[in-house]
Order: structure tokens, then C-alpha cells, then sequence
């Protein structure tokens, strides 16, 4: 790829790069004749690197032989292409504001109703360029692009599959957290791999994380092929079930079982947005991460695992002289008094007594499985309680494992050095 940005490539003026991927950089540039910003995206030629220089050729030739073709609202208009000495180059639509990788991380995610409508626009530019003989093979937050009024464009069609391509790509072309099983075995791929790659994009937009990881790509390359995806539910308790069903079914290994085509995977994206018409709890994400920031539990997490707790939260209230655990009771829930207080009492004995920030129930997360309740809690005044499934804090990150251990041993050496007091007292 050019390694200096030019002062002009063709009769485009550059006004700055914008970015540099696998097949080439990305420039701003001013289209005097048509009046209007455009991006270009140079790939330079084969030298020093031939298998290099031949997938940029690749990647040139497909991209340029769908300059004109591809008219869909969700899809980067490509504009113009052109061969010069030293490079190839396409011209595109310019769309400011970045990509969805920017909402992937579980601090930034974005609302329920947002993921769906977004991945829905997805889905219907994928159908129609379906419908158009192409294949894209590259779906992933970072070739989704985002505009300041947060409408979506499907961009990078530089390793798509084309009907009637006249050129061959090269390799087994894609981003391998993403590809389908049957694309990373190099088994003949249909739409239904663009389908799969979707539903990894919506797990990820969802879940904060990918569905798979691992240390080496063979590694990632043989979970993808081998094992099932974690469930969302296990990983952000929140979701309503339809989540979980929806982003299951769109990554089944098995074809007959994942979703036939685009407009069943619509179907259901149209019905669950409905659902979330309905009206929701009466206070905003951001007013439950301020709350929780307040709080001595969380004093030493930092936002993003403020954030990763709410995805696997659930939010209780309860009034005045309710009970919250039983003694004796079977439970897999440990809980976090967000406002008010509670008493602890075992065989009907006080204990102690509960405000802002304490726990219960934690010992169950040490546990592994679910057990008996040793004390039970009421509330003496209304409350506000953050309950999270022992499970679901096993599955989080080990960033955020670590302050939650951290957290618990602290109160845990709080109630030690309390009941020392109480007993020299005596």
C-alpha cells in the first residue's frame, strides 16, 4: 500500500487517510465535479510481495467489477475504479462516523432496541445483494459502517463471492473470528455463511465479546468448527429469551437448522423489535452505572467491568418486610444491596444488619453449584437489590472475576474483624 498519502489519485483531491486495511489504504478526497466528499481505497501492486500483490489484485477486481451494481440504502455506493501504474484504486461513498467496532466492547454496547435495528438493516442489505449473485464472506463490526444519524452501510465487498466473477479469489479469504464452520473447512459456502457471520456480529454487539477466543487462530479455527457458542442468557441476564434463540439459530453449525434464508432471519428480527416496543423498567443503563459506581462494593472496578455487571445483572425491588433468601432454601444467586437495608438473621437470631453496597449469597459463586441458603434476609425498609446468577459471574471475564474476589475478600476480612470486636467486647 502507498505509504505517504498523495496529493491527488486521478482527478480526486486527498484530504487526509482515513485508514489502512489487509488490501490497501483508505483516503478522504474531494470530487471537485460532483461536488462531494468521497473515500478511496488504493491497493498497490504486486512487488517485493506476489501472493500480497495478487490478493490486492483480487480484491480490486471484485470491488471494481460491482462499481455501479449495488443501489440498496444499507450498502457503500461504489462510485468509480481505475488502474494506474504504481496502484489500483476504488472511489466509494464517504460515510462519517466510524464503525459498529466501536460498540463492541462492554462498556460502549449499545441499546436492545439499536442492536436489533441495526442488524435488521443488515439482513436486508445482505438479501438483496443475495439476490444480486454475491456472497460477501466478510461480515464483521469493523466492514459495517455507522453514520452521525446512526443509519448502517455494509462496506468491503474486496473478498465477496461473485455469480458471474470473470476472476478467482484467492485463498480462504474472511476474518477467521467470524467465518462460518463451513467456510473455515473450505466446503462451498452459500448465503447462508453470511447468515452465520451476522449472528457472530449480533452475539458480539450483545455480549460485549466474541463467541469464541483463543491464544492461536488454529485454535479459534477448531472451537468455531467443534464447539457450541456460549448462550447469551449465560452471559447477560437481561436479554429476553428470543436473544438467545434468534443469535442460536443463525449460528447452527448444521445448515438445516440454521436460518434457510434472509427473510426468515428478518421474520424473527421484525417480531423481537416489537417486544421491545413494550414499555420498559423505569430507569436508564446510565442511571444504574452511576448507581453502582456509588456503591463501596465497586469502589475499585473500573467502567468497563461496571458495565460487564449490568449485562449480567438482574435488578429486583422489594418492599418493606419482604423476604429475599430463606434459610434452607436452594439457591444460585448471589445478591447486592443497592439502596435501602435488610437484616440477617439464622434460626431467628439477628445477625447483622445490611445497607448500600453489602452482599449476601455469595457463597454459592465459590461453591459451584447451587446450595442451601445458611441465613435468611428481609428487608426492613424497601430495596433495591442487584441479583446475579453464581453461573453467569463465572462466565464473565477474568478481569471481572478478579474484582469481584477481590471485593469479597474485602468484606469477608470487614465481617472477620466485626466479629472480633463484638467478641473482645464481651
Amino acid at each position: 500500500m502507498i505509504d505517504a498519502a498523495p496529493g491527488a489519485i486521478g482527478r480526486y483531491t486527498i484530504l487526509g487517510e482515513l485508514g489502512r486495511g489487509a488490501t490497501g489504504s483508505v483516503y478522504l478526497a474531494r470530487d471537485a465535479f460532483a461536488d462531494r466528499n468521497v473515500a478511496i481505497k488504493v491497493f498497490r501492486h504486486a512487488g517485493e510481495n506476489p501472493t500480497l500483490g495478487g490478493q490486492h489484485r483480487s480484491a480490486f477486481l471484485t470491488e471494481a467489477a460491482l462499481v455501479g451494481k449495488l443501489t440498496h440504502p444499507h450498502i457503500v455506493a461504489l462510485l468509480d475504479a481505475a488502474v494506474e501504474q504504481a496502484h489500483s484504486y476504488v472511489v466509494m461513498e464517504h460515510v462519517p462516523g466510524g464503525t459498529l467496532e466501536q460498540y463492541t466492547s462492554m462498556d460502549a454496547l449499545l441499546p436492545l432496541e439499536r442492536v436489533v435495528e441495526v442488524v435488521f438493516k443488515c439482513s436486508r442489505a445482505l438479501e438483496y445483494a443475495h439476490r444480486m449473485g454475491i456472497i460477501h464472506r466478510d461480515i464483521k463490526p469493523a466492514n459495517i459502517l455507522v453514520t452521525r444519524e446512526f443509519d448502517v452501510k455494509l462496506s468491503d465487498f474486496g473478498v465477496a463471492q461473485l455469480t458471474e466473477a470473470t476472476h478467482t479469489n484467492i485463498g480462504n479469504a474472511g476474518s477467521p473470528a467470524y467465518m462460518s464452520p463451513e467456510q473455515l473447512t473450505e466446503r462451498e459456502l452459500t448465503h447462508q455463511t453470511d447468515i452465520y457471520s451476522l449472528g457472530v456480529v449480533m452475539f458480539q454487539l450483545l455480549a460485549g465479546r466474541l463467541p469464541f477466543t483463543a491464544s492461536s487462530q488454529a485454535s479459534l479455527m477448531y472451537q468455531i468448527v467443534n464447539h457450541d457458542p456460549p448462550s447469551l442468557s449465560s452471559l447477560r441476564t437481561d436479554l429476553p429469551p428470543a436473544f438467545d434463540a434468534i443469535v442460536a439459530r443463525a449460528m447452527q453449525k448444521d445448515l438445516a437448522q440454521r436460518y434457510q434464508n434472509w427473510i426468515e432471519f428478518g421474520r424473527d428480527l421484525a417480531a423481537l423489535f416489537r417486544d421491545l416496543e413494550a414499555p420498559r423498567e423505569d430507569f436508564t443503563e446510565t442511571r444504574k452505572f452511576h448507581l453502582l459506581r456509588n456503591l463501596s462494593f465497586f469502589r475499585d472496578f473500573r467502567d468497563v467491568e461496571i458495565w460487564e455487571t449490568l449485562r449480567i445483572a438482574a435488578w429486583n425491588r422489594a418492599a418493606a418486610d419482604g423476604t429475599l433468601i430463606r434459610e434452607g432454601d436452594r439457591g444460585d444467586s448471589f445478591f447486592i444491596l443497592v439502596d435501602g437495608r435488610a437484616e440477617v438473621t439464622r434460626a431467628g437470631h439477628e445477625l447483622a444488619s445490611l445497607g448500600p453496597g453489602d452482599c449476601f449469597g455469595e457463597m454459592l459463586y465459590f461453591s459451584g453449584e447451587s446450595a442451601l441458603r445458611s441465613t435468611t434476609i428481609r428487608s426492613s425498609t424497601p430495596v433495591l437489590v442487584l441479583e446475579i446468577k453464581a453461573a453467569a459471574l463465572s462466565a464473565a471475564s477474568d478481569a471481572c472475576q478478579v474484582q469481584f474476589n477481590k471485593s469479597f475478600m474485602r468484606i469477608l476480612i470487614e465481617r472477620l474483624t466485626a466479629a472480633n470486636k463484638r467478641l473482645t467486647e464481651r
